[in-house]
């Protein structure tokens, strides 16, 4: 008996042959490359906090790279609260597992969850290379779309940056955006957190204006993230302090 492809029958056997068809590839790829997904975001963010760092020897790290070599330089991984106080804390040799786990942490969900900053969780990174001690601490917050979120180095002193490194979800391109790039994170490093033994928190200010130890340019056209960068960095990095001067 011959087909009538002109029949409404047919045209929806066929749009629901094509969709479970289409949906099962689907489906199949996410699941076949989800560990790959997995492996690329855990290996960029290794990448991202040792090159917080700020050292020649961690700079130059590719994302492949930094998988293998997290352990040589990240000696320590530490969650703190609000008040500074340990909540745990795993060497290099430990695996990483758990959800207090300091890597394991997810700062995004943290920030849109828990609304008191009280209540949230600061992981820390205590970091070792040429010779040195480093703190490679995370910082969370809003641009002017979306998220925009770094890591911070610091020196032994637990004041001094060693190494900025930022990312965002969706700031403009030009503008914003301009956040992840070489003349913006670079200009953190020698400012310091720390003005006679007291907290002082970093300032982004509008270019044109004569420095201080404690401020750096913001971007040109890109008010709401310069200032998303400022507030993250002001609200975090004052628990670290604490902890640090303790």
């Amino acid at each position: 008996m011959a087909v009538n492809r002109d029949s409404n029958g047919y045209t929806i056997l066929f749009a629901t042959i094509m969709v479970v068809l289409v949906g099962g590839v689907l489906a199949y790829l996410a699941t076949a490359l989800k560990p790959a997904q997995e492996a690329n975001v855990k290996n960029e963010k290794m990448q991202n906090i040792l090159q917080a760092i700020g050292v020649e020897s961690t700079d130059g790290i590719s994302r492949e790279e930094a998988g293998a070599k997290f352990n040589d330089y990240v000696v320590e991984r530490v969650t703190l609260n609000y008040n500074g106080e340990v909540l745990e804390t795993k060497s290099n040799k430990d695996e990483i597992s758990g959800d207090l786990d300091a890597f394991n942490i997810d700062l995004l969900k943290e920030y849109k969850t828990v609304k008191a900053k009280e209540d949230r969780h600061y992981p820390l990174f205590v970091c070792e290379a040429d010779g040195q001690k480093f703190y490679v601490v995370p910082v969370l917050g809003k641009g002017l779309w979306a998220a925009v979120w770094g890591y911070i180095g610091l020196k032994e002193d637990g004041s001094t940056i060693s190494g900025a490194v930022f990312d965002h979800k969706s700031e403009t391109p030009g503008l914003g955006a301009e956040i992840t790039k070489d003349f913006f994170e670079k200009q953190f490093v020698g400012k310091t957190i720390d003005e006679a033994g007291v907290y002082s928190p970093i300032k982004v200010k509008k270019p044109g204006f004569e420095l201080g130890i404690h401020e750096v340019d913001g971007i040109s056209g890109g008010t709401f993230t310069s200032v998303g960068v400022k507030e993250m960095m002001e609200r975090t990095l004052e628990v670290y302090y604490t902890y640090l001067k303790k």
